[in-house]
């Protein structure tokens, strides 16, 4: 049966979820990326009040070569602190993550990369004991790779998901190219009759989805270890309510929880759990 982890927007989220989550996804401040909640590394201490959970932290961003000694300072504190394991994109704190002897394990997260089992069983062979599966590929797919490799695999099965980072930092800079102000935390995009949340912070710019994930039938089509619900821009009582059928679903069920979800949101799709992702260059009439 696989374990619940949710990517929440705040310790308040976290205590308010703890029935009913079996782990979360946490950011470091700086250091993260597509996740909604960030802690200091000097305020570590706060991941004592989290008790009998299962807590990943991410450390998921692409990194600079100034990054790489603070990278072994977080990775060296986290040790001090009961999590289960840690995020990684970039190969650099895998690296350090192998000279040190650290209680916890990794996960690889390089987003639109974890696609097939070859690459993700030269990982594992690295001791590298999880996958963060991309979004971007089928559920068959994703049974073929839970069938060809030992690798703990984690998917994304609710919420908007990520599409695009960037260094750059896209909104802001036209805002002050335009000379506006906006002090948004989120901002949207539109384009071709879509809207995209978008997030410009101090690592840059994340753009996600224009759909809200509903993967609730994939819970029981396949064998998962973890699956993932992200509470970005979802309001914190529905959030709640699509964690409890999660929680609950079983085969009597899920068609009704599907359709219940579906109803709570009008832009809810399946992302490519059903569809192959094929784009194709416009041309010009």
């Amino acid at each position: 049966m696989f374990k619940i982890l949710t990517i929440p927007n705040s310790i308040d989220e976290i205590n308010k979820t703890s029935n009913l989550a079996d782990g979360f996804i946490i950011g470091i401040k700086d250091m993260s990326v597509n996740v909604n909640f960030y802690i200091d590394i000097k305020g570590l201490e706060i991941l004592n009040t989290i008790s009998n959970k299962e807590i990943f932290i991410a450390l998921n961003k692409n990194m600079n070569n100034s990054d790489m000694k603070l990278v072994e300072e977080i990775l060296k504190k986290l040790n001090n602190y009961n999590i289960k394991g840690v995020l990684f994109y970039d190969v650099g704190v895998l690296n350090i993550y192998r000279k040190l002897n650290l209680n916890y394990d990794l996960v690889w997260a390089e987003e639109h990369a974890t696609t097939n089992y070859n690459t993700i069983n030269f990982f594992n062979s690295f001791n590298v004991k999880y996958t963060y599966i991309s979004s971007d590929i089928t559920l068959d797919e994703i049974k073929s790779i839970k069938s060809n490799t030992n690798s703990l695999l984690m998917v994304n099965l609710f919420g908007y998901l990520p599409m695009f980072v960037s260094k750059r930092h896209i909104v802001k800079n036209y805002l002050e190219y335009f000379n506006l102000k906006d002090n948004s935390n989120t901002n949207y995009i539109e384009k071709e009759g879509k809207t995209y949340p978008i997030i410009d912070n101090n690592i840059g710019t994340m753009v996600y989805s224009n759909n809200i994930l509903n993967g609730i039938k994939a819970c029981l089509d396949v064998d998962l270890d973890y699956i993932i619900l992200n509470s970005f821009n979802i309001e914190l009582d529905k959030f709640i309510k699509v964690l409890k059928m999660f929680k609950s679903v079983n085969k009597n069920n899920v068609d009704e929880y599907y359709n219940e979800i579906n109803g709570m949101f009008s832009n809810v799709d399946c992302g490519f759990l059903n569809t192959e992702t094929i784009y194709r260059v416009k041309k010009n009439d």
